[in-house]
């Protein structure tokens, strides 16, 4: 009895327990990816128009990405007390929204109405932030397929919700908003005192490996399920009774990692096999120390060398330097010089916001991620009229396959920069750099409308937009530390709500207008306001189509262009951190 109230207690505290407990939580986080199912209801519900429909989606993309406050609570209360205020915003939010929309509450005044979809929408970032803050915490030395993973999950948790609507079979389509507001609520408050640091770094197991590889297998087979599902669903009409075998084998898919956390607490594994994993072992803090001297001594050299060094061949340039600073460390140990020291932290060390915002590391990571998955985004809120433009019907195959490539974007880019930090020692935002190029290519391909051209550049735009989640936290985590964690990523996500501003609010949708004009002179039609993303605020007419690869081609060379030098940003980060990821993965620059 009491080894088994032990191997219950294990269980409890087991760190891959709390990391299948946040791959449920972010299941059904994603709340802002189902408000294209929500908002006809709404529209349809309260009368309004498309401009009064556009400013309730500003408010649900504000709810989305403005989450300093879950970051700040998520520093001050424990991670259950963050969870549940989200929990409680979801249900509030969202809550209030469905009564007015059947009747049962009185109708609210826009602005109001935008408070409430910003309120509900908001919750998700605690969501996110509680998972991804305990999970880091969890597996330190294995952050990018832990925030890849998550943030993959969160990307099809949409897809989730709307094919457990299907299921349910509601007879009102405002249940959907209803479900919306208390599912995520009612998983969040069942698991949240599951989501917290259980000391993981001393939970290390030789077995890890085959652990992540079958999380990566359930992936994708999960992906590649929901694929299947939904072309069957789009091409073919399905019996219900279908559909809840379907929705079932995907519970059946989303539960199978529990067996993980319960085969390691309930098996027969010796406990001596686990080992501790540190950020930085103690071998490692001292060659991070002696690197950190060098530093400090080599910001010496660089004041007392002469002008002329810079101008000899660098085989003697070198050789003078070295001698230099060997003079300068030998008077540094005797006293005679007085080595200056930066104030605040070093790069790999715990940063708060404010010290993080005065590092140009910090801004070359935003700036990079506004570039790149600000272009990213603004494909994915265009992708309809993209397709529409060049001639294709059902549009709906396109967001369906982003919205896969997308995950797989997040697995993929967690794991391949996994490798090049573990087995490399190399700085994980090349992989980033990486992503954006490959993003490049594929906004050519959108701009060309070759045939096919659709397929490829949706492809190419998911795995790199989707990356950058997985990417990012990481590279933020390594080198701004964990202990601010949750408020450094809440203020990096900004980076993608701006750029979609910049992209797609001002100039994918001027250039669309102009195209749009120009043909409607052609055809001889009288102007009016275009079918811009934004036309609906303008005119409740019909508005004018642009057609042919001309709509989005200037559109698309720009964020190419803006994709590569967000490449350019990355790989100027990566020569700026080779030494920080050196020290924390512990093997030398090459």
């Amino acid at each position: 009895m009491g080894k088994l109230k032990e191997r219950v207690q294990a269980f409890v505290n087991n760190r891959w327990l709390v990391f299948v407990a946040a791959i449920w939580i972010q299941s059904c986080a994603g709340i802002g990816y189902v408000f294209g199912s929500l908002s006809p209801v709404i529209k349809r519900s309260l009368n309004y128009n498309q401009r009064q429909l556009s400013k309730l989606g500003v408010a649900k993309d504000l709810g989305d990405s403005v989450g300093f406050l879950a970051g700040s609570l998520s520093e001050i209360l424990p991670l259950w007390g963050a969870l549940l205020v989200g929990a409680l915003q979801n249900l509030i939010g969202y809550g209030w929204v469905w009564l007015i929309v059947t009747g049962r509450a009185p109708v609210l005044p826009l602005w109001a109405m935008c408070i409430l979809i910003f309120v509900g929408n908001n919750g998700e970032t605690y969501f996110n932030t509680a998972a991804l803050v305990s999970c880091v915490q969890n597996f330190p030395k294995s952050r990018g397929p832990v925030v890849g993973i998550l943030k993959g999950f969160a990307g099809l948790s949409g897809a989730i919700l709307t094919q457990i609507y299907t299921m349910i079979n509601f007879p009102d389509q405002a249940a959907l908003i209803f479900m919306v507001a208390v599912g995520p609520a009612m998983v969040v408050v069942a698991l949240m005192f599951i989501i917290r640091p259980v000391g993981g770094h001393r939970q290390v197991r030789p077995s890890d490996g085959l652990s992540f590889t079958f999380i990566y297998s359930v992936c994708l087979l999960l992906a590649a399920y929901l694929m299947g599902v939904m072309l069957l669903e789009d091409l073919v009409d399905v019996s219900h009774t279908l559909i809840i075998i379907f929705t079932v084998i995907l519970f059946l898919i989303l539960v199978v990692p529990v067996v993980i956390p319960v085969k390691l607490s309930f098996s027969d594994e010796p406990k001596d096999l686990a080992v501790e994993e540190v950020l930085l072992p103690k071998p490692e803090q001292q060659e991070a120390s002696k690197s950190e001297q060098d530093e400090v001594i080599f910001s010496e050299v660089e004041d007392e060398k002469p002008k002329e060094v810079d101008l000899l061949p660098a085989s003697e340039r070198h050789k003078r330097i070295a001698q230099l600073q060997a003079k300068l460390c030998q008077a540094a140990a005797e006293g005679a010089v007085r080595v200056k020291r930066r104030r605040g932290p070093h790069r790999g060390e715990d940063f708060t916001l404010m010290q993080a915002l005065i590092k140009a590391d910090f801004w070359l990571i935003f700036f990079s991620l506004l570039l790149g998955s600000g272009s990213g985004l603004t494909v994915i809120d265009n992708l309809g009229q993209m397709s529409q433009s060049l001639g294709y019907d059902n549009t709906h195959i396109f967001v369906s396959m982003i919205s896969i490539w997308n995950f797989l974007g997040r697995v993929g880019g967690g794991y391949f920069s996994e490798i090049i930090v573990r087995d490399y020692a190399y700085p994980r935002p090349i992989a980033m750099a990486v992503a954006q190029l490959v993003m490049a290519v594929g906004h050519v391909f959108f701009a060309m409308g070759w045939p096919g051209a659709m397929y490829i550049g949706t492809l190419l735009i998911g795995l790199g937009y989707g990356a950058h989640w997985a990417i990012v936290p990481a590279a933020a985590s390594e080198l701004f530390g964990l202990k601010k964690f949750g408020a450094l990523y809440n203020f990096l996500t900004l980076a993608n709500p701006a750029g979609s501003l910049i992209f797609s609010g001002v100039i994918a949708s001027s250039i669309y207008d102009r195209e749009a004009e120009k043909q409607a002179h052609q055809h001889h039609i009288p102007p009016q306001i275009s079918g811009s993303i934004f036309s609906g605020m303008f005119t409740a007419d019909e508005p004018l189509k642009c057609e042919g690869s001309i709509c989005f081609f200037l559109t698309s060379m720009i964020m190419s262009g803006f994709c590569i030098i967000a490449g350019v940003l990355s790989l100027i980060l990566v020569y700026r951190t080779k030494t920080v990821y050196a020290n924390i993965y512990g093997k030398s620059r090459t």
